[in-house]
Formats: structure tokens, C-alpha cells, sequence
């Protein structure tokens, strides 16, 4: 392209790029620097899904890489060190502190194994390194010890030895100074940031297990690290009660004392629950079945639900209508045009002529509930991350990331779904949720509110993609009302034509790359296998939640992208963090390998290497313009 011919557009856009690269000599260095870049492996990319509040287990996954760690200290060592010495060092990087403190107390801590754990950190530390430009290490290097680092990872051996002496020389400096412990910790951070280049979670952080809230400062405090998350169901329910919606906030109560989890409301996120208790133990019976808690929740949830259906016609929901057909003389529900007795005829607040409508005293808790969700700065800070980092699916490297499902009808065409009165299906659908829900955080304004509670629980929604019967398995002890069924979607993608449409209606060559999904357990134990459909669908929820254990017969999948291809890894439970760190104890894990390249793949082949392409065709451009004069260079 001659200068005449650049758009007045595209000479703004080169004029402010000049300002980072002012003359031919800065263009000339990028692009060299670009191109080389294309040239690097293709960094590892992390997949996990459905962490359910399970902290420990996540963290240990987080630490040891789902064993790319162990991989790299296998291929380093090999026989030169005894596997008991080769545990060590991996516990040494994944838990440097704890580990240092268990060595000092059994007085292991002497200057020769502070050497020798020093020598062996930086040699995975070295290689681990070599897949990435020296730039990006020292972007990577913890700031306190960057320079000297920076230095052991790039000393080679030279004619007459003096970089090694060098090195060594550093090393002794180092052990003199009493800086061992600190740098050790430098290193081992560092071994880890570099294993894993991306960590994409497919949802569901919150709930169930109690350390969700540790999870996500885990997240916080890692934010230089590249991480996504495809909104599960569950976080979009937490999502919606940091935002104020009253159902959602409520729903987060129920699922949490279900599970015992009152330290993540009451001491992570300083949510009181006193009136709401108290309220209880006045207004409802104890000695059955349901707590006088868990009634007092359940009511007000289904009053605060059946307000959004009656408000939201076009949720087609009023099947989930169900305080009305209560008869409270016989103590039982019309559902579907038949009766069923309830487990309980405690319903005190419960007015038969205004069913939807709370009591002026539990309207004053949903009050105060609104004000502790909405005024926790912890949990908004939480919710923060959620939305800078997260989205209802992702399109990266032609794999296709959500949660949930892309809902459809029975006969594979996509679901169409009535939004604010425009219709809408597929990617379309899934753009409106994506942008519903952050309209709700930024606006809170009740319309997008309610959707929240919709794609919560909504049997259309991509979050969830199931009818659910809460109010069934609450009231009525008859199991064959408590059936609750899934969208389409997850029968048709067993098969081939199904996962082609969709990766299709996302922009994806059908065969070049996969879905990857969450939410629905793969059942292991029954013999259900996680790659489907000629391996175009990967469900990775293999169970992180102990409750879901007995059902899967696993601990959990998590999934590799690396330059050598796909693994999936299958996981036992994790015992603790205090077994891994006094007897090395590691997560067990099953290799599955799959679509492996005929040749290593290279930044090149990824989605970093079109928007490098991009970059280098616009410093082309940007070349061309100081050449025909068009724009002034600076001076050297």
C-alpha cells in the first residue's frame, strides 16, 4: 500500500503507534522480536471446571500443574536423583515454605541441601524458561531477586568457565547473606508460573465445598497470571446476590447451610445470619424433618421466585407455581394435575389469598440480607475478578469454552429464547446473557436482576440447561417427582452432527478443535467416558466436590494444551496438604493422551500467533510510512 492510498482512519492509528515505535530502527526491532516469538513452543494451557468450594484439592492441582511439574523433574533428573529425592524437590515447589519448616524442625536445613536445592531449582527453573522469550521470564521473575535470577537462568558454561564461577559465586552470596529461604521461594514461584502459560476455569467455583472464598483470593493474588472463567450456574448465582437480587441471595443461604458452610457468609464474606435465625426459631415447628431454618428460607424463596415468573411471563416458568396448589387442611400440592402429600404442614407465613407476597417481617430480612451482600467488600471484590476475567463462553485457539450448554430443541436446532422481546438462539442467546449479566453488576437495575435468577435456575438457561425441582425435593418424599430434565443438548452431543452445528454457529471449523464444558459429572465408576463424539466434546466436571465422589469414582478431570498435544488427566481424591507436604504425597493421576500433532505446535499456531501476524503486518505499515515520508521519523 502506497502513502496516497492509507485512509485518513488508518494514518491516526499509525501516528499514535509511532509514538511507541518513533523511528525505523524501534519498527525494525519489534518485528524481528515478533517473528521470533512465532517460533516459541506454544505455552501449556490449564483446563479446570467445577471446583465447588474445594480449596485444598484446587490449590495442590494449582501447585503441582496437574503434574506438569513432575514431568519436567523427570525429564531434568531422570536416574540422577532416587524418586523419594525427586518428591522432595516437587514439594519443595509446590509448598516452599511449609516444606522449608518441616526441614528445619527435623534439622535437614543444613548449607549443603540449601545448595543443592538451589542448584535443582534453577535447573527446571532453566528449561522451563527456555520455551518463552527472555522478556516475558523477566516479566514472570518475582521483583525482590529479578536481577540475580535473570542472571542463573542465562549462564552457560563458556572457553574458560568464568560464567559458571559466576554462577557459582552468586550461589555463595546468596547462602551468606541469609537469603536462601526468600530466593527459594522466588524460584519455586516462578517454576510454577512458567509450567502453565493459561489456566482457563470452565465455572463453578462457589458452592458446596467451603473454600470458595479462598479459592478466589488465590485468584486475586495470582492476577498477573493468564486466567479466564466460563460463568458456571453457581457463579452466576453469587454473581446476581453480590448484585442485590433478593431470590439469589436467598438460594446462596440455602445451598450453603445445606452444606454446612457457614464460615464462607458469616466469617469470609461477614454475612450475618443472626435475625434470619432468631426469625426462624420463633415462626416455625423443630423436630421434623426440615430445620426451622431451612422452612424459614424455603418459603421465602419461593415467594421471592414466583414474583420474577409472574413478572417474566416469557420465562415460561409458571409449571414452578407451586404455593398456590398448596392445600394447607391436608397438607398437600396439586403438581401436573395430581396430589401429593408434603413432608411438612408448617407453613405459617403462607398466606393462601396473597401466596407471592412476604410477610412484613420477612420482608425487613431480605432487606437486610440485600444491604450485607451488596455491602461485603470481600465478596465484591470477589465478584469484581468474576466479571474482568470471566464471560459465558470463550473462543480460544479453536477450542469452544462454556460451562453449561448452548440450549436446543430435540430435533439439533438451537433453542430460541424470547429476550426482553427479541428472539434469540445460539451465539446470539449467549451474547444477550453474557451482556444481561453485566448489565445487572453495573446497573442493578431489577429487569437484569431477575435475569440473574433466571440464568441460575431458568431450564433455557446456558448455565444450567435443567428443569429444577427444588420445591419437589423439599416438600414431597415420592423421588419419582423429583426427575429433572436436561436440555437436549446433552443427549445430542453424544454425537458428531450436533457438536459440528454448534462449533459452527461459534466461528470453528468442524475436527480442528473441541468443546469443553463443566457442569453435568462424568459418572466414571458407571463407565461414562468425558471424551465424546469423536473426541469433539470434553466434559471435564469429573466430581472436585467430595459429595459427588461415591458418584463419579474420581476426584476430578482437569485437561493440558500443550505444543505436544491434548491430556486429560483423571484424578484421585486428594488426602491433604498435610500429607503432601511431611510424606510427598501427590495427586494420583490417569493420563489420557489425545489429538497429538504430527509436529510440535508453535505460537505460530495459535490465537497469540494471528494477533502477532496482525501486529507485524501493522509495523509494516508503519515501516512504509517513514520511508515515503508520510510520517517524520524521530530522532535515534
Amino acid at each position: 500500500m502506497i502513502a496516497a492510498e492509507r485512509s485518513e482512519q488508518t494514518m491516526k492509528y499509525l501516528t499514535l503507534l509511532s509514538e511507541k515505535f518513533p523511528n525505523q530502527q524501534a519498527v525494525f526491532t519489534e518485528i524481528i522480536n515478533l517473528q521470533a516469538i512465532l517460533n516459541l513452543p506454544k505455552g501449556t494451557e490449564h483446563f479446570m471446571s467445577d471446583l465447588h468450594g474445594e480449596y485444598e484439592a484446587f490449590l495442590h492441582i494449582l501447585n503441582n500443574c496437574s503434574g506438569v511439574v513432575r514431568e519436567h523433574v523427570d525429564e531434568d533428573f531422570g536416574d540422577s536423583l532416587s524418586e523419594r529425592e525427586k518428591g522432595e524437590l516437587c514439594t519443595l515447589i509446590y509448598y516452599p515454605r511449609e516444606k522449608i519448616a518441616l526441614a528445619r524442625a527435623a534439622h535437614q536445613d543444613s548449607p549443603t541441601w540449601y545448595k543443592t536445592m538451589l542448584d535443582q531449582l534453577i535447573t527446571v527453573a532453566r528449561r522451563l524458561s527456555s520455551r518463552y522469550t527472555r522478556s516475558k521470564v523477566r516479566k514472570a521473575i518475582p521483583h525482590d531477586f529479578a536481577y540475580i535470577i535473570d542472571e542463573l537462568l542465562h549462564t552457560h558454561p563458556d572457553e574458560n568457565n568464568y560464567r559458571v564461577r559466576y554462577h557459582e559465586r552468586i550461589i555463595g552470596s546468596i547462602l551468606e547473606t541469609d537469603s536462601t529461604e526468600d530466593f527459594i521461594y522466588s524460584l519455586a514461584e516462578l517454576i510454577k508460573v512458567l509450567a502453565v502459560d493459561h489456566i482457563h476455569l470452565v465455572g463453578d467455583i462457589f458452592d458446596r465445598g467451603g473454600g470458595a472464598a479462598k479459592i478466589m483470593d488465590r485468584l486475586l493474588r495470582c492476577e498477573h497470571q493468564r486466567t479466564d472463567i466460563q460463568w458456571g450456574n453457581h457463579d452466576i448465582l453469587w454473581m446476581g446476590a453480590a448484585a442485590g437480587e433478593p431470590a439469589c441471595i436467598v438460594t446462596v443461604l440455602r445451598n450453603n447451610l445445606r452444606y454446612g458452610n457457614f464460615e464462607i457468609l458469616e466469617n469470609d464474606y461477614g454475612i450475618s445470619l443472626r435475625e434470619l435465625v432468631s426469625f426462624a426459631d420463633r415462626t416455625y415447628r423443630a423436630g421434623e424433618r426440615i430445620t426451622p431454618l431451612i422452612k424459614a428460607i424455603n418459603v421465602m424463596l419461593f415467594k421471592l421466585e414466583g414474583q420474577i415468573i409472574l413478572r417474566h411471563p416469557e420465562f415460561d416458568m409458571h409449571d414452578r407455581l407451586l404455593l398456590n396448589k398448596i392445600d394447607l387442611a391436608d397438607a398437600t400440592v396439586e403438581i401436573d394435575g395430581a396430589r401429593w402429600p408434603l413432608t411438612t404442614s408448617d407453613f405459617p407465613t403462607l398466606d393462601p389469598d396473597s401466596p407471592y407476597e412476604l410477610t412484613p417481617e420477612e420482608g425487613r430480612i431480605i432487606d437486610k440480607l440485600v444491604q450485607e451482600f451488596t455491602g461485603s467488600d470481600h465478596l465484591r471484590s470477589h465478584i469484581d475478578f468474576l466479571y474482568r476475567h470471566g464471560s459465558m463462553y470463550l473462543v480460544r485457539n479453536s477450542n469452544l469454552l462454556f460451562h453449561g450448554c448452548v440450549p436446543m430443541s430435540a430435533d439439533g436446532t438451537f433453542t430460541n429464547v424470547n429476550c426482553l422481546g427479541t428472539w434469540r438462539a445460539g451465539r446470539d442467546y449467549m451474547d444477550f446473557c453474557d451482556s444481561i449479566a453485566r448489565r445487572a453488576w453495573r446497573t442493578r437495575e431489577q429487569e437484569a436482576l431477575d435475569w440473574m435468577w433466571y440464568l441460575w435456575v431458568g431450564h433455557k438457561s446456558p448455565a444450567s440447561g435443567r428443569l429444577v425441582k427444588t420445591f419437589e425435593r423439599s416438600y414431597i418424599a415420592d423421588e419419582s417427582t423429583w426427575a429433572e430434565p436436561m436440555d437436549p443438548y446433552f443427549e445430542l452431543t453424544r454425537e458428531v452432527p450436533a457438536c459440528d452445528a454448534i462449533m459452527r454457529e461459534f466461528g470453528i471449523v468442524p475436527g480442528s478443535g473441541h468443546i469443553i464444558n463443566g457442569h453435568t459429572p462424568v459418572k466414571t465408576i458407571k463407565g461414562e467416558s468425558p471424551i465424546r463424539a469423536d473426541g469433539r466434546l470434553l466434559v471435564i466436571d469429573g466430581g472436585f466436590c467430595q459429595a459427588y465422589h461415591p458418584k463419579t469414582g474420581i476426584a476430578g478431570y482437569t485437561l493440558i494444551a500443550s505444543s505436544r498435544g491434548m491430556r486429560l488427566k483423571a484424578h484421585e481424591a486428594f488426602k491433604s496438604v498435610e500429607e503432601a507436604i511431611i510424606r510427598n504425597a501427590d495427586i494420583q493421576s490417569e493420563t489420557t493422551r489425545f489429538d497429538v500433532p504430527t509436529r510440535r505446535l508453535m505460537v505460530s499456531d495459535t490465537d497469540t500467533g494471528e494477533e502477532i501476524r496482525a501486529q507485524i503486518n501493522d509495523l509494516r505499515q508503519l515501516l512504509e510510512a517513514y520511508r515515503s515520508g508520510q510520517l517524520p521519523e524521530a530522532a535515534r
